[in-house]
């Protein structure tokens, strides 16, 4: 039996709301073998961004398993998590998260600052993120002249700009429009096919034609997972 890239077994997730429990996860399984595009898939407040969250290192499960790689992030602390996240992951959120009074560049270099990289080589990772994306030439302009898919691109660029095995999407179509949907969603499909892993969350049941494999949540737990294979195409 293969051995899979992200493996979550029995997870739960359990807030307390000024003194009231509130249960985002109950008993989610899931496995993902390196190389995967998955999709996830459900309702509102079915758990789909909890379990984002927790593969992303950015909360601790309440209880179960859950392993990325060889990181054990069911029983690791606020420092290993910090190092996984550095060293592993890229972000994708709905909401760009960009800053407005930074160059394009400067934007997409923000990760590799924080990792001590020298300016020189910042700038040449930089450009080939951003020509990833297909916005090498835009460098001029500012964050503000650019439209939202634009923005949006750029924050894949900075999400990939240290190249990560995996990069983890919640909802990044959510505020663009159809055809730069499709734009993003064409360099995650290429991203994917260069080798990288990537988990999107969305709402949206078109972008599953995109994915390798989908997960459905309902009520905190993954209630199927359909291949590209057999998964309805629209």
């Amino acid at each position: 039996m293969s051995n899979p890239f992200i493996e979550a077994r029995d997870l739960w997730k359990v807030y307390d709301v000024d003194g009231v429990e509130s249960i985002a996860l109950r008993g989610a399984s899931i496995s993902i073998e390196k190389g995967e595009f998955r999709c996830i898939i459900g309702p509102s407040g079915s758990g789909k961004t909890t379990l984002l969250s927790l593969i992303g290192g950015l909360e601790r499960p309440t209880r179960g398993y859950l392993r990325v790689g060889n990181y054990m992030l069911h029983n690791m602390k606020d420092p290993e998590l910090t190092r996984y996240r550095n060293s592993m992951l890229g972000f994708v959120f709905q909401m760009f998260y960009l800053i407005p009074r930074m160059s394009i560049i400067e934007n997409v270099e923000l990760p590799l600052v924080a990792r001590g990289v020298p300016k020189a080589e910042r700038r040449i990772k930089a450009m080939k993120a951003l020509e990833a994306v297909g916005l090498g030439g835009k460098l001029r302009l500012r964050i503000n002249q650019l439209s939202g898919g634009e923005q949006q691109r750029i924050a894949i660029a900075r999400a990939i700009v240290h190249e990560p095995e995996l990069l983890l999407a919640d909802e990044p179509t959510g505020n663009i429009d159809t055809e730069n949907t499709i734009n993003v969603m064409n360099i995650l499909a290429e991203l994917n096919r260069r080798g990288m892993t990537i988990i999107m969350v969305t709402h949206n049941m078109e972008l599953t034609k995109y994915c390798t494999a989908t997960s459905r949540i309902r009520d905190g737990k993954v209630v199927e997972t359909i291949t590209a294979a057999n998964s309805p195409r629209s």
